[in-house]
């Protein structure tokens, strides 16, 4: 037998006993798309607004109040060189919270001309939600909330209901800050 021939021979064995001691691939499993959104609590109701439409989550900041305003604008503040508008999101749903100020969570809006932080009473930070639990016509909608909700999703039995900030933003009602009459 020619070296060659060997070598051949070896590898030979190498590929059967490769073969013999290989271990499967796994099954192929479905990749599961998710939509992502921020999570926060309002009226004992679990939201989660787009990703895009929230730039950041933070503490409720000093800010200054305003006179004749609605009680819902809380007033300004300046966050980090930038005047913000504070505005309460369940004064503004004519709902109301037993928390403390300091206690609830501002999720910004920065869009545009439109820089304002909305108090609400917790955030849950990034949710995931599979896209195939999405319902576009969710059930027990509260009145106040249902110009603002586009759908919810279910996870684990809770229902997450998606509210647009950006629907919330283009509301006449909710840019008209100043009382009048």
């Amino acid at each position: 037998m020619s070296t060659a021939s060997a070598a051949y021979v070896k590898l030979a064995e190498y590929l059967e006993r490769c073969r013999s001691t290989a271990l499967e691939l796994p099954a192929r499993q479905d990749v599961v798309q998710y939509w992502s959104g921020i999570g926060f609590l309002l009226d004992g109701q679990y939201y989660v607004a787009p990703l895009e439409q929230v730039s950041e989550v933070m503490t409720v900041p000093n800010y200054t109040r305003l006179p004749g305003v609605h009680q819902w604008m809380k007033g300004v503040a300046n966050v980090r060189g930038r005047l913000m508008a504070v505005m309460d999101l369940t004064g503004f749903l004519s709902k109301t919270t037993d928390l403390k100020e300091k206690q609830r969570r501002l999720v910004v809006i920065d869009k545009g001309e439109i820089y304002t932080g909305l108090t609400v009473d917790d955030v849950f930070g990034m949710q995931h939600f599979p896209m195939d639990s999405f319902q576009e016509a969710p059930e027990n909608v509260d009145q106040a909330v249902s110009p603002y909700v586009v759908g919810a999703y279910d996870r684990d039995g809770q229902q997450w209901q998606v509210f647009s900030m950006e629907m919330l933003a283009e509301d006449p009602r909710f840019l008209q800050v100043a009382q009048t009459g």
